[in-house]
């Protein structure tokens, strides 16, 4: 069983930044890439970012620029440092990941933390 704990949501105003952590843990063999979603009221939940193991790295179009994921050191936490926040960034944020566990293949996601910004 895998386990993601995310931290970082809050309150901030236009402008402003926030940084959102996710942390795994559990019976985690190898990760095959980890991810930021975020879904508003009354709308799907969409991609924001998302990094493989290699490194690579993808953004939806309104966050290029703002954004930016990182996995330091390849290890088992995933950080959205975001930037220049706009009120359409108001969602809750949800960390996903994808790996592979002692039971086999997994995918697993967080709690979700509350991103509001606002003046």
């Amino acid at each position: 069983q895998v386990q993601l704990v995310e931290s970082g949501g809050g309150l901030v105003q236009p402008g402003g930044s926030l940084r959102l952590s996710c942390a795994a843990s559990g019976s985690i063999i190898s990760i095959n890439g980890m991810g930021w979603y975020r879904q508003a009221p009354g709308k799907q939940r969409e991609l924001v970012a998302r990094i493989t193991s290699g490194g690579s790295t993808n953004y939806a179009d309104s966050v290029k620029g703002r954004f930016t994921i990182s996995r330091p050191n390849a290890k088992n936490t995933v950080y959205l440092q975001m930037n220049s926040l706009k009120p359409e960034d108001t969602a809750v944020y949800y960390c996903n990941i994808r790996g592979v566990g002692v039971r086999g293949d997994f995918g697993s996601w967080g709690q979700g933390t509350q991103v509001t910004v606002s003046s």
